[in-house]
C-alpha cells in the first residue's frame, strides 16, 4: 500500500512549537469504504462526540459564571472583579476571561435569570378599583418588585454607559412601567399629561432607589413617602377638576 507523508499544524495537536509529521496511507475507494463500515464510529460519532462534550463543558462553565455574577451583584458588588467571578463559579480564570469577552451576551443572560425571578409578579393581572385602590395595589407592587431587582438595577446603571444593551433594556422597562400605569388608570386621569408625568415619576425605580438609598430610609418609610406623594398629586388633580 503506497503511503504518503501529511504534515498537521502544531495549532491542532501542540507539541512544543514545531511541526508534528504522521504518516498517512493513501487509500483507493473500495480500501475507504470497507473501513468505514466496519468502524463507523471512528470518523463520525467519536469527533462529534468530543466537540459536543467541549460544548457541554463550555456552555455548563459559562452558566455557572452568569450565576456568579448575579449572585455576587445581589451581595452588592457593581462590578464584579474577574477573580471574584472565578472563584465562585469555580472555574478557571482564563475561563472567565474566555466569557467576559461578551460581555453583551453575559449582560443579557443575566438579564433573562432576574427576569425568570421577577416574572410571578410581572403576570399579576392589572389591578382593579377606584383610583385610589389601583394606585395603592400600584405602591404595593412596584416597591416589592423595585427592593427585588434593587441591586441589579443598580449595577445596571452603572454599567450601562458602556452597554447598548443596558442602556436599551433600562429604557424598555421604564417605558413597560409607564405602559402599565397608564392602562390601568381611567380615561380621565390619563387625559392629565401633568398627572400621568408627576405619577409615572413617583412609581418610579429612580424615585425609589432616591428614598433607599440616597436618603437612607426603610421600605416602610419609602413606601409611606410615595403614597404620600401619589396622594397628594390625586387630591390637586380632583380640584382642578372640581
Amino acid at each position: 500500500m503506497p503511503w504518503r507523508m501529511s504534515t498537521i499544524s502544531a495549532n491542532s495537536i501542540p507539541c512544543g512549537h514545531s511541526r508534528v509529521a504522521f504518516a498517512v496511507p493513501l487509500w483507493n475507494d473500495r480500501d475507504e469504504a470497507n473501513f468505514f463500515h466496519e468502524f463507523p464510529d471512528m470518523t463520525a460519532s467519536q469527533p462529534r462526540q468530543k466537540q459536543d462534550g467541549r460544548r457541554l463543558r463550555s456552555a455548563a462553565s459559562r452558566k455557572r459564571i452568569v450565576e456568579a455574577m448575579r449572585d455576587l451583584v445581589r451581595e452588592g458588588s457593581v462590578s464584579p472583579r474577574a477573580e471574584e467571578v472565578a472563584a465562585r463559579a469555580e472555574v478557571g480564570f482564563r475561563s472567565v476571561f474566555r466569557h467576559f469577552d461578551d460581555m453583551e451576551g453575559l449582560y443579557r443572560e443575566i438579564s433573562e435569570l432576574i427576569l425568570a425571578e421577577v416574572r410571578p409578579m410581572l403576570l399579576l393581572p392589572p389591578p382593579s378599583g377606584t383610583v385610589d385602590e389601583i394606585i395603592a395595589e400600584m405602591i404595593d407592587r412596584r416597591t416589592k418588585l423595585f427592593e427585588r431587582i434593587m441591586p441589579f438595577r443598580m449595577a445596571a446603571d452603572a454599567n450601562a454607559y458602556r452597554s447598548a444593551f443596558l442602556a436599551a433594556d433600562r429604557n424598555r422597562m421604564n417605558t413597560e412601567f409607564r405602559e402599565i400605569m397608564r392602562s390601568a388608570l381611567p380615561a380621565g386621569i390619563r387625559k392629565d399629561r401633568t398627572l400621568i408625568e408627576a405619577l409615572d415619576a413617583t412609581l418610579s425605580f429612580d424615585f425609589w432607589r432616591r428614598l433607599r438609598i440616597d436618603q437612607k430610609l426603610s421600605v416602610a418609610q419609602g413606601k409611606r413617602v410615595v403614597e404620600a406623594v401619589t396622594s397628594a398629586l390625586l387630591a390637586a388633580h380632583r380640584r382642578d377638576k372640581g
